[in-house]
């Protein structure tokens, strides 16, 4: 009797908790409706429709589009955050997706580009039923079946910025036929964007990333594979020391065909405020030596050594000739020692912007990094000399027009302003560099006047740029660099023979001219000013 009374009991209690349980749901379910609502009505406010709304839309208006066209346009406009992949087969570099804010407004790209290295002519394929919008996705070229253009997830912003829609999707775009499509295979990665994906022997890697739903950001550090042969995914078990959840890392093949991971970003809540954190740490990922299935990996740490770089995030890289992998720029924000700041203060922060680039070797289980240093088109002193042969007169003329224009630069270097590029010609070549970054020089710790010696040229700091390696040569295109309040978005493009190492060669120029339609420090100081002329109070 006192056994069934104890299974009635718990069973009323099973009951009970039940009730409680599909309450709570309810309750959740009649909050989320509460919010959605009040979000559509401030979405209606603004003039806008819920994010998936308009993914759908987009969607839609690419099927309708019927035939392949191929237009030969100019280059791309300013973006960041987009993918640029060299072609294995033809001398091509192919560009899709990216991002644009001006300070009011976010543009989102899927146009797919093409840069025909001879030629030096780009070409839009507008081709049916493509992927939408999107930005922060990851992208692989492979060569079979006429070469074939990998992308894999990424994110999608609203014009106002409100709300953020991750991708989870897949897609080919097949160069054979110029024709996307969408891989419908299942049990893949979740919606995600900021993950790395690379080619390794006949799968794709896909690892980490972070999922942001303006209520919770979480950071992954799952790895998967699809087959490319297959066309399935799978979710790897890993052993070994494994990277922490992370997104905007480097991931790469080392020479011997192992899979490397360097650095990246995630944030951290401490004492319930979110910190940004920014990883120095690096990887090794290969296949389980005894596994036939291709389902099991082993990660490892790395030994780095040499001259490193400082602690960034936002670099670029492309894997070179012998296992040698290049980075260039990066950011890294300005925090107070020990000091606790909100997300709205990190936000405001300014950053250091690099355009140092550095380069990697990793064999074993150790990395050796290394500063690369340009070597100009010329010698030291060659054309101090070359100026003296000319004689007296001529020399005076040059060494006057060169002074001049060394004290424009210094002037321009004392304001306390942020980050403006400066462009200084004088005769047959240009010194670009950043205010506030001239004490440290373009390249390597050299000064400009240096720089200027050698006729040599350096991008400007940046971050969100992408790099490929091409034919003996690697090419740099786009990124973001701030300007107080300001970011200004980039579409220069150069290019380095990495056989030289002697200058980056300019085949866009910077002309760093957007409209910002948000507000700026000026704009605030300016309102200050006025403030304090009128006699009013201020905060």
């Amino acid at each position: 009797i006192h056994f069934y009374k104890r299974l009635e009991m718990g069973k009323k209690d099973k009951d009970k908790k039940k009730k409680q349980g599909k309450g709570a749901e309810k309750t959740a379910e009649k909050t989320e409706k509460k919010l959605k609502l009040k979000a559509k009505k401030e979405l209606a406010a603004k003039g806008e429709d819920d994010i998936e709304s308009m993914v759908k839309a987009i969607e839609e208006e690419e099927r309708k589009r019927q035939e392949v066209k191929e237009v030969v346009v100019g280059p791309p406009s300013h973006r960041s955050n987009f993918s640029m992949t060299a072609h294995p087969d033809n001398p091509e570099i192919v560009f899709f997706g990216g991002e644009f804010y001006n300070g009011q407004k976010t543009t989102m790209f899927n146009d797919l580009l093409v840069y025909n290295l001879k030629r030096s002519e780009w070409t839009q394929i507008k081709s049916p039923a493509g992927p939408p919008p999107r930005s922060s996705h990851q992208a692989c070229i492979v060569s079979q079946a006429g070469g074939q253009l990998w992308v894999f997830g990424g994110e999608f912003t609203s014009p106002s910025e409100s709300q953020f829609y991750h991708y989870r999707d897949l897609w080919c775009f097949h160069f054979a036929s110029k024709r996307w499509e969408k891989i419908a295979a299942t049990g893949g990665p979740s919606a995600r964007s900021g993950h790395r994906m690379v080619v390794c022997k006949k799968y794709l890697l896909v690892f980490g990333g972070f999922h942001d739903n303006l209520r919770e950001c979480k950071y992954f550090n799952d790895l998967y594979s699809f087959d490319l042969e297959a066309r399935t995914w799978a979710k790897l078990s890993t052993t070994g020391s494994e990277p922490s959840p992370r997104s905007a890392c480097q991931m790469f093949q080392a020479g011997d065909g192992r899979v490397v991971l360097y650095g990246g970003f995630c944030k951290e809540k401490v004492k319930k405020v979110e910190k940004g954190v920014t990883h120095v740490d690096m990887f090794l990922l290969s296949p389980d030596k005894h596994d036939t299935t291709g389902t099991k990996w082993r990660w490892q740490t790395v030994k780095q050594v040499g001259q490193r770089p400082t602690v960034r995030t936002g670099l670029c890289n492309a894997v070179g000739r012998d296992g040698k992998v290049f980075m260039f720029g990066g950011v890294m924000d300005k925090e107070g020692d020990g000091e606790e700041e909100s997300d709205e203060d990190s936000d405001d922060e300014d950053g250091n912007f690099f355009n140092e680039m550095y380069g990697v070797i990793v064999e074993g289980e150790r990395a050796t990094w290394h500063l690369v240093t340009l070597t100009g088109r010329k010698e030291v002193g060659e054309k101090k000399k070359r100026r003296k042969d000319k004689g007296e007169e001529g020399e005076g003329e040059d060494e006057a027009m060169e002074d001049d224009n060394v004290e424009k630069l210094e002037d321009l270097a004392l304001e306390d302003a942020g980050p403006t590029t400066v462009t200084v010609e004088s005769g047959a070549f240009t010194v670009s560099s950043t205010i506030g970054e001239v004490e440290k020089g373009a390249a390597g710790g050299e000064s400009l006047a240096e720089l200027k010696d050698k006729d040599c040229f350096v991008p400007s700091p940046r971050f969100g740029s992408q790099m490929v390696y091409k034919g003996g040569s690697l090419y740099l295109f786009g990124g973001i660099l701030e300007s107080g309040e300001k970011d200004i978005t980039l579409k220069d493009f150069y290019s380095l023979d990495t056989n030289k190492n002697d200058s980056w060669n300019v085949i866009i120029e910077s002309d760093q001219v957007m409209e910002w339609l948000g507000e700026s420090s000026d704009d605030d100081e300016d309102e200050d000013d006025d403030d304090d002329e009128s006699g009013m109070e201020t905060d």
